[in-house]
Formats: C-alpha cells, sequence, structure tokens
C-alpha cells in the first residue's frame, strides 16, 4: 500500500481548554500549510464547527476526541495528542479503532526536568519556610535551622524515579549535576543508558523506596499505576524521604499522603498534581507546613508550542514517506 498524499489528506487542529496556553496557537497550522499547501488544514480554536469537519479528516491534532466524536470520524486514519498523557483516549471504542495514535511525549520533558530539579532543592533548602517567615516580614535563620526540615543537600543523595520515560531521563541528567545517586523503577526493571545506578521493576517498588532519599513520580496514568503508591507504600519510605508527584494524582492515594504527612511518616510533598485538579480549598494539604504545591505548571514553558510544531512536522513528513511515526503509543499498555 503507498503512502497517503497530502493532496489527498485533511488534518483537523482542535486543540481547544481552559488553560490558554493548551490552545494549540495558529501559528502551528501555518507552518503545516508552508511546507504542504496542497493539504487541506483546519484549525479550529473551539469545538462547535468539530463535528461538521470530522466526516472526511484522516488526521485529528487536539488534546481529546470523544466516543461520539470519533463515531463522526470514519475515514480518521490517525489521531495526534497534544499531551504526553493520553488516558483521555484510552476508552474501548478508541483501543478497537485500528487509529493510529501519537502523542507529545518529550515535548514536556526539559521544563518539566528543570521543575523537578527546582523542587528538589525548594525542599532540600526549605525555601518553602523562608517564604513563609518572609511573609511574617521575619528573618526566620534560627527557626529554619531548628525546624523539622533543617537544609540539607542534594549531593550524595538517592533520587529514585519511578518512570523512566522521556521526563525521567531529563531529570535524572539534570540531577546528576547536583551529585544525586539515580535510581528507577520501570515497569520492565530495564532502563536504556547509564543514567540510573541501579533499575528495579514495579514488583520491586516497595524495596526501592526503602533506601530513597526522594521518590519523584514521572509514570504515565494507566491501571496499573492508579494508586501505586498508598498506605503501604509510603510506610516503607524513609521519614526524612521527600515525594515529588509530576505525573498525576491518580497515582498516589491522595487521602493516605495526607496522614502519612500530618503524622511525619515522610518529611515531605512536593506536588504538582492533585487529584482531583484543582485542588479543592477545604484540602488539608493547602495547609501542611511540609507540603509544597505548585497547580500543573510543571509542564508550563514558552518554548512548548516549538516544539509541538516541530514534533507535529517531523511526523507528517513520516506519515508521507511511509515511514515509522515518533511517540507512537502502545494502545495496549496505554502509553
Amino acid at each position: 500500500m503507498s503512502p497517503p498524499h497530502p493532496a489527498d489528506t485533511k488534518l483537523v487542529i482542535s486543540s481547544y481548554h481552559r488553560f490558554t496556553l493548551w490552545r494549540s496557537p495558529p501559528e502551528m497550522a501555518e507552518a503545516v500549510r508552508k511546507i504542504w499547501p496542497e493539504m487541506r488544514v483546519l484549525d479550529l480554536p473551539h469545538y462547535d464547527r468539530i463535528a461538521a469537519e470530522l466526516p472526511d479528516a484522516d488526521i485529528f491534532v487536539g488534546l481529546l476526541l470523544r466516543p461520539e466524536q470519533l463515531r463522526q470520524a470514519p475515514r480518521l486514519k490517525w489521531v495526534h495528542t497534544t499531551s504526553a498523557g493520553v488516558g483521555q483516549l484510552m476508552y474501548p471504542e478508541f483501543r478497537a479503532s485500528g487509529i493510529t495514535l501519537t502523542n507529545a511525549s518529550g515535548v514536556h520533558a526539559p521544563a518539566m526536568a528543570e521543575h523537578i530539579a527546582g523542587m528538589l532543592v525548594a525542599m532540600a533548602r526549605d525555601f518553602p519556610g523562608s517564604m513563609r517567615f518572609q511573609a511574617q516580614r521575619k528573618w526566620g535563620q534560627q527557626e529554619i535551622w531548628d525546624g523539622r526540615s533543617r537544609p540539607r543537600e542534594l549531593g550524595g543523595a538517592v533520587a529514585l524515579l519511578v518512570g523512566f520515560g522521556a521526563v525521567g531521563r531529563a531529570a535524572a541528567e539534570r540531577l546528576r549535576a547536583f551529585g544525586m545517586r539515580i535510581r528507577t523503577v520501570t515497569r520492565s526493571g530495564k532502563a536504556e543508558g547509564s543514567l540510573a545506578e541501579r533499575v528495579f521493576s514495579t514488583a520491586e517498588l516497595k524495596t526501592a523506596l526503602e533506601e530513597a532519599d526522594y521518590v519523584i513520580l514521572a509514570a504515565p496514568e494507566t491501571p496499573e499505576t492508579h494508586h501505586m503508591l498508598g498506605a503501604e507504600q509510603l510506610a516503607a519510605m524513609k521519614p526524612s524521604a521527600i515525594l515529588v508527584n509530576v505525573a498525576r494524582g491518580s497515582l498516589v492515594d491522595q487521602e493516605a499522603l495526607i496522614a502519612a504527612l500530618e503524622k511525619r511518616a515522610i518529611a515531605g510533598a512536593a506536588l504538582d498534581v492533585a487529584s482531583p485538579e484543582p485542588l479543592p480549598p477545604e484540602s488539608p494539604l493547602w495547609g501542611l507546613d511540609n507540603v509544597l504545591i505548585t497547580p500543573h505548571t510543571s509542564g508550563i514553558s514558552d518554548r512548548i508550542w516549538q516544539r509541538q510544531t516541530e514534533l507535529l512536522i517531523d511526523n507528517l513528513g513520516r506519515w508521507f514517506r511511509g515511514e515509522p511515526l515518533r511517540n507512537r503509543v502502545d494502545l495496549a499498555r496505554g502509553y
């Protein structure tokens, strides 16, 4: 079977989100049109026109395609989601559709890796404590040293990365520069390259947790990773350990985490994600002095759409040449 031709292809881009950064800019469609002027490229800033444009669409680019929308797109051959996570598309109809799915893995990795490094520095040096004293206009040097979160160094500490995809590897590169010892947990118990001094399988998670000073969750959201950190796993962590979650809130049993933090079973947590999101004002997490919360901003960067566009254009070229696509999702695994 010969590869598809641009002149016979219709591409629909529709990536609306309440958070404006996640909305695809018109420059993405313009960049595609510049390379393939014969291709029909529609950029829909809202979902109100999508039903009319899906029936003859060959490729869809966006965050979400609902089951009823999928049924309206009989010609659809490829969906590219502008998020790294694909849980929103893992419904039975899509899995059974035979449609090729790619994601934005790697696009957010540089920003998220820097965010992880920043969180570790902030927790190690008790920046949250300094911010509280700043708000009080108080020079809290002695109080910070005498506090439960006494400042420490990252050099020599064990960073356990749970998940070693694009984000995990990018974080490992940066954390090694601090002199940290990198370990990781992967589904298979294997990892590419030499960034990690030791690799554990998910079946060995509890063992891996026991020696970690910082536990960093960067795994995909799948049925297997749901609540992978519960009361039992939190109890296996050192009392001095810090949990960092930049993956999804569902990976952690949040009630068990709150209980562990309240009784200081672990030293603290830096959370960029929660369950649910937005985190409700009444959540106890807001009031805990051993918690740092960022509002799902780890993937935010002014370079996101530049990398998104580069990835899409590269994959379109591969599509038209009949070559394997980057970031193809295994629908059976869900990532």
